[in-house]
């Protein structure tokens, strides 16, 4: 009995003259050398000033003034932080409360009243939607300087002035908020609405018990972005906040820059210190932006 034969190996494919033996063709390498190269100079360019603002607080008074100016302290120094932290007449620390108090309940508010009108625009049926929604839209083209002066009067009459009430309040309902959330509602199946319907589920409950779970991304988008412009708004908090106990942090940090010197370490290491929870509020978020963005429809 004979034994079968392996069939001959089929030869390989002709290369072009140069080409890798592994297919690849011969610019991939050098494209993705170059595109990994402009991708380390464009961090180099964001991280640069947030490390020069670290090294910065790390100097002396006498360190931060020297000309031409050193990278390394030398030597380190906790002077900045200790100024700040130990000075009564500016409290550092409780502006930063303040200011985490207020952004928090701030964003809170934003998801809350933004959640509830982007669903209504999304999924309730009533005469004028398509009116109310284009009003709000539209209601992002104003400038927000202009709003200053009735936002005043409006919390003066509250007595609101100079309370942390003043910060989280206004600008609550949020247009942004709502015009992000009803595209994300949009994007999700009816069939999981009707689905509950046919389970008992009233309105509240498919909104609650549905919608909302299935909206973490996006609703975690919003309140980091809510945070993060409470956070850093300055421009409000000085024509409403007057005393010390009730300042936030950005325009208590301005009141560490004298009139005639500046104190680049105390002023930096305030920087830093309200740097530290946005920073560390956007490592633990970024995968929930990334995905509320996406299916959002505000991709850039």
């Amino acid at each position: 009995m004979t034994t079968p034969t392996r069939a001959p190996a089929p030869a390989p494919a002709p290369t072009r003259a140069g080409a890798p033996a592994t297919g690849r063709a011969p610019g991939s390498a050098l494209r993705r050398t170059a595109l990994y190269a402009t991708l380390v100079a464009l961090a180099l360019v964001f991280l640069l000033p947030l490390l020069w603002m670290v090294i910065t607080s790390l100097k002396t008074y006498t360190g931060a003034q020297q000309i031409p100016p050193t990278w390394l302290p030398d030597p380190i120094s906790g002077y900045g932080y200790e100024q700040i932290l130990n000075n009564s007449a500016n409290p550092v620390l409780r502006w930063f409360a303040n200011s985490m108090l207020a952004a928090t309940a701030h964003a809170l508010l934003v998801v809350a009243t933004a959640s509830m009108a982007a669903y209504a625009l999304a999924r309730m049926r009533f005469r004028g939607r398509g009116v109310l929604f284009a009003l709000i839209v539209g209601t992002l083209f104003i400038p927000p300087t202009s709003l200053i002066i009735p936002n005043f009067l409006i919390v003066d009459e509250l007595n609101w002035i100079d309370t942390l009430s003043v910060v989280i309040v206004p600008g609550a309902a949020s247009a942004f908020g709502v015009f992000f959330l009803r595209q994300f509602f949009l994007s999700l199946p009816r069939e999981l609405e009707e689905a509950a319907v046919l389970d008992g589920a009233n309105q509240w409950q498919i909104f609650w018990k549905v919608v909302l779970p299935l909206s973490r991304p996006a609703l975690a988008t919003l309140a980091v972005l809510s945070f993060l412009t409470n956070w850093n708004d300055f421009l409000w908090p000085i024509f409403v906040l007057f005393s010390p106990e009730t300042l936030t942090l950005p325009p208590g940090l301005g009141l560490l820059q004298g009139s005639y010197v500046t104190d680049y370490p105390v002023i930096m290491a305030g920087a830093v210190l309200a740097s530290v929870p946005v920073l560390i509020l956007f490592v633990l978020a970024q995968r929930h932006i990334i995905q509320g963005v996406s299916r959002s429809g505000l991709k850039g």
